[in-house]
């Protein structure tokens, strides 16, 4: 529950009875408009109030559960990242067969890139976007409205089976448990609706045997893994998506995997390029994704970091290792209730057991109170690439 949420249900009491009375609160800690208004603005100034360590910025709003920094350095990242995996996806913003959706969902929108560009192409859809920074431009597409919001929350505030598709991309690190993210999905997702993850594997694969087991990148990768576990935010979720929505009960669920190389090592154009992009993206994140993780979890000083990376950066610049990160896309379609019922039917057996069903079939999943949406910060009101085996290096 939001702030917002939490603050109005410690004031509601059930509603009485049409002949009683209605008792006065005493004046002493009756809410005068004032007391509201002075609420209201502390909530609005710690979303934009960023706390300061280590010469970085970082969310106010559940302040400590994001371990990344918000900062323009960062922010400049963020939109570079969004470009790098659109080129990565030759153009693609997307992958679920869409038509015509009319509500959907970005959760961690970051900048907001995604979202906007989704907004141009679907003008008739209300897209909401949610994040723990108002890092997002003002001036957006009419139809597009930023949150900030939590979305590990169990209840989104929002009617089940509202969304015809719901987005997410690049949440490693994000969450305790990814898995709680898909199933409120798949309770807030349409009959016929999808859900779809990109996510980027953490972990570093090498086909021909140029990685050595003591190469400064790799280290720093198992390092960096070792703190998010520790931090209950894990990194490597994206090879467990697939079977994470089938779990929650999507069906057709469809898996691509793309590779993207950690600097400019192989000899196809395309890759090459996408590695040049990767390798800058790596040197200018690098001291942002190490700072939180590194202080916060292993005690570390900013100077300990800052001399631990001299290496790492000169080992994502060596060409000499052929790297790469894995990108899973998945997608899911949440299956209408006569499809529930024709499987259950058509795979009954002995004294009606089924022998398989769809999980989470009757949208029970969060508690049905009611609460308020989301903190506004801006926007109109709401109402094909393979996986193949990368070409030797140049």
């Amino acid at each position: 529950m939001s702030s917002a949420a939490a603050y109005l249900s410690s004031q509601s009491s059930p509603t009485p009875g049409f002949d009683t009375p209605i008792e006065a609160d005493s004046p002493s800690i009756a809410n005068s408009p004032s007391n509201v208004s002075d609420y209201t603005k502390s909530v609005t100034e710690s979303v934009f109030e960023f706390p300061k360590e280590n010469g970085r910025t970082y969310h106010g709003y559940r302040e400590g559960s994001y371990n990344f920094p918000n900062d323009p350095t960062e922010t400049d990242r963020l939109d570079f990242q969004y470009e790098i995996l659109k080129f990565c996806f030759q153009d693609k913003n997307y992958f679920a067969p869409l038509n015509d959706p009319r509500n959907i969902l970005d959760i961690g929108t970051g900048t907001g890139q995604w979202a906007m560009e989704i907004g141009d192409e679907f003008p008739l859809a209300q897209i909401q976007a949610t994040d723990l920074s108002p890092i997002q431009p003002n001036h957006v597409p009419e139809n597009v409205q930023f949150f900030i919001d939590d979305a590990s929350e169990e209840d989104w505030a929002l009617p089940a089976a509202y969304f015809d598709y719901i987005h997410t991309r690049v949440l490693l690190g994000c969450f305790e448990d990814f898995r709680d993210i898909i199933k409120r999905a798949y309770f807030y997702t349409k009959p016929g609706g999808y859900m779809e993850s990109q996510e980027i594997m953490s972990s570093l694969y090498c086909d021909d045997g140029t990685m050595p087991a003591n190469w400064p990148f790799l280290l720093w990768n198992k390092d960096l893994d070792e703190a998010a576990m520790r931090a209950d935010r894990p990194m490597r979720i994206a090879n467990k998506m697939k079977r994470w929505y089938e779990q929650a009960g999507f069906v057709d669920v469809q898996e691509r995997v793309f590779k993207l190389p950690v600097n400019p090592w192989p000899r196809d154009k395309h890759l090459k390029t996408l590695g040049k992009m990767q390798e800058d993206n790596w040197l200018a994140g690098l001291a942002g994704i190490s700072m939180g993780l590194f202080s916060r979890v292993f005690s570390w000083s900013k100077t300990e970091i800052e001399v631990y990376l001299v290496d790492v950066r000169k080992a994502i610049s060596d060409k000499r290792v052929h790297a790469y990160n894995k990108v899973f896309v998945v997608w899911g379609r949440k299956p209408y209730d006569w499809e529930i019922a024709a499987a259950a039917n058509a795979n009954t057996q002995y004294q009606g057991t089924p022998m398989y069903s769809y999980p989470n079939a009757q949208n029970t999943f969060p508690p049905q109170n009611s609460c308020p949406g989301p903190t506004a910060t801006s926007g109109a009101p709401v109402p094909d690439v393979g996986s193949e085996m990368m070409p030797p290096p140049s």
